[in-house]
């Protein structure tokens, strides 16, 4: 027997999550179907929790205070710089869209479900809600274009709220009154819309507060996310004091007017904020579905079917092309955005959160809400998770794998790398912190944008989906540092290399690796291209072997990158080594006497016919 049994569950709920999140990146599935299977085996299947009867009174607000962080963790991803092409789209789903998206959703819900109108109308409220936690992952996956992007993740996190407030408003209606006229009714609601413009303005104000306290040095840096975290909460909960779930719109709120001013911190407090969130999501997503109830799930397949044919294949396309009637967005872009709508831990939080309320209030049908939030969840995310990238592809506007090369830092050596790959059908794109050093690239016909890679606005300016790989090679080892930490995260470390850093720098090297298969700082790369030293092409045959290729190498000279005959192409690193097949063409840099030229006198020397040709640079 335990001592302390909940202890021994809360723990428990942590690993699984974890574990489960785990099991979704190792698998590339979505978390939530990990978790739903965690939380239904340690409940329905185990028995082991039952959080009704382990947290008891505990339960609604530890859900509230998660959902409440995991919406403001959303705001702080929303950047009005986003806005610039998806600003219109963006507006059309807001006012449009939630409104024509309410009623088709409510439809849904009462002719599928079974449920009276009053439930529908509450539960259709927030299914207008899409899932944020799911869209950046599985938009992460595809390449579609920054319009796309943009406007679902801002669809996504800016109804989360949007959502709650229509859950409010219906919720309000059903329970609040003594339904003797509708003045009162009336009445009510207009208190619920001041109470939601006050919590608007509440979170504005603390957005504000926090934004000029921090850059100023008022809260020192190891109390920064501490006090964040604190004043998320306690903003949440003074504003659900005045009228429930309006703390829902103060956060979010708040997260937008952070993400959008200076905070000199911005990067370690969101990391904190991503780190939290992720436990959270866990933990809400398991305490929810681990009340599932088998027998009420039995009562909805015979419906629930019919319903997720409507939501999905009527309701939200009726929605967005309705909404995006007379919009610039090409219609394939819109056909794309028609389809996908997965809801996810924010819609199934909300949905617990007023299913308890009206469990305990016995409202007729409130008990089928929860499983039929989860039933929607894991439908919603599983077909559009899985079919998102064909259906982007079937329309033409799926990118595919970003082929493009990014160096930043101009030098001698790193234009004439970024000329050989383009001379190699590579698309590369070349950045530099100053304008004079750009003028060296657009000589050669190269792309070249002046700016600081560790700024956010300027970083944004560019399509990231469209690059394979990112090279730092600047002349500062530091600021190489820098760049692969800044992009890693938001990239994946396994796309950014820099160049070896002096040994005497003392420079961390990114988990992406170092630039060439051995050591070589550019002090050394730049003194070669004084040198004379150059870039050189090679086709790799079945007569001329890659190891044939590499036995007449100049001991010195390495291979940089092996391009493919579909035009991919990978880089020689310290932590990869790209496989070389016929057809592949290799680019190395070499000393000044080429391969070519040490092949053809051996030749002459021995007699043997020549080897394939070689272009130099």
């Amino acid at each position: 027997m335990l001592a302390d049994p909940l202890m021994f569950k809360i723990a428990l709920i942590g690993v699984l999550g974890v574990v489960a999140q785990w099991i979704a990146w190792r698998t590339g599935r979505p978390a939530i179907v990990f978790l739903l299977a965690a939380g239904i085996l340690a409940g329905p299947v185990l028995g082991i929790l039952d959080p009704e009867v382990d947290f008891g009174e505990l339960q609604t607000p530890i859900i509230k205070l998660a959902v409440a962080v995991i919406l403001f963790e959303g705001g702080l991803q929303l950047n009005f710089r986003d806005l610039r092409e998806a600003g219109t789209s963006v507006r059309r789903l807001i006012f449009l869209g939630v409104p024509l998206g309410w009623l088709a959703c409510t439809a849904a819900v009462h002719y599928g479900a079974g449920l009276d109108w009053q439930i529908s109308a509450l539960f259709g409220g927030i299914l207008v809600v899409t899932g944020p936690t799911v869209i950046g992952p599985m938009l992460r996956a595809i390449n579609v274009p920054r319009r796309v992007a943009d406007t679902l993740k801002w669809e996504a996190i800016i109804n989360d709220p949007i959502g709650a407030l229509l859950a409010v408003v219906i919720y309000s209606q059903m329970t609040l009154g003594d339904g003797q006229g509708h003045a009162e009714g009336w009445e009510g609601l207009a208190l619920i819309l001041a109470a939601s413009v006050g919590a608007g303005l509440f979170g504005l104000a603390l957005g504000l507060a926090l934004t000029w306290a921090f850059p100023r040095g008022l809260v020192p840096e190891y109390l920064k996310a501490p006090t964040l975290l604190i004043v998320v909460i306690s903003a949440f909960v003074v504003a659900d004091i005045v009228q429930h779930e309006s703390g829902l719109i103060t956060v979010t709120v708040m997260g937008v007017v952070m993400a959008n001013r200076q905070t000199f911190s911005s990067v370690a407090l969101r990391r904190f904020k991503e780190d939290l969130t992720v436990l959270l999501i866990a933990g809400v997503f398991i305490i929810l579905s681990a009340t599932l109830d088998w027998e009420l799930i039995s009562r909805l397949q015979f419906n629930f079917l019919f319903y997720l044919l409507l939501l999905m294949l009527i309701a939200r396309p009726v929605t967005v092309m309705l909404s995006m009637l007379g919009s610039e967005m090409p219609w394939r872009e819109r056909l794309f955005m028609a389809w996908v709508a997965p809801r996810g831990i924010v819609a199934v939080a909300i949905t617990g959160l007023f299913a308890l309320r009206l469990v305990e209030a016995e409202v007729p049908g409130a008990e089928l809400l929860v499983p039929l939030a989860f039933v929607t969840a894991i439908v919603t995310i599983v077909a559009h998770g899985f079919t998102a990238k064909w259906w982007a592809d079937r329309l033409g506007i799926e990118g595919g794998e970003g082929r493009g090369l990014m160096l930043v830092g101009i030098n001698e050596w790193s234009s004439a790398a970024a000329a050989a790959m383009q001379r190699a059908g590579i698309d590369v794109t070349m950045s530099d912190t100053s304008k004079f050093a750009r003028r060296s690239a657009r000589k050669l016909d190269i792309e070249a944008h002046s700016g600081d890679m560790l700024d956010d606005n300027y970083r944004h300016r560019f399509d990231w989906a469209g690059y394979h790989r990112v090279i730092a090679c600047s002349d500062s080892d530091a600021y190489n540092a820098l760049v692969c930490s800044e992009l890693g995260p938001e990239l994946g470390y396994t796309k950014v290399l820099q160049v070896d850093p002096d040994d005497r720098s003392g420079m961390t090297v990114p988990r992406g690796g170092t630039l060439f298969p051995f050591s070589i700082d550019m002090y050394h790369l730049r003194r070669r291209i004084e040198d004379d030293w150059t870039f050189s092409a090679t086709g790799i045959t079945d007569q001329f072997s890659f190891s044939e290729y590499i036995k007449n190498l100049d001991e010195e000279a390495a291979p940089f990158a092996v391009i493919r005959e579909d035009g991919s192409f990978e880089l020689f690193s310290s932590v990869r080594k790209p496989g070389v097949g016929d057809g592949d063409t290799v680019v190395a840099f070499v000393p000044p006497e080429t391969i070519a030229e040490r092949k053809a006198k051996r030749d002459k020397t021995n007699g043997n016919a020549a080897a394939p040709e070689i272009s130099a640079a």
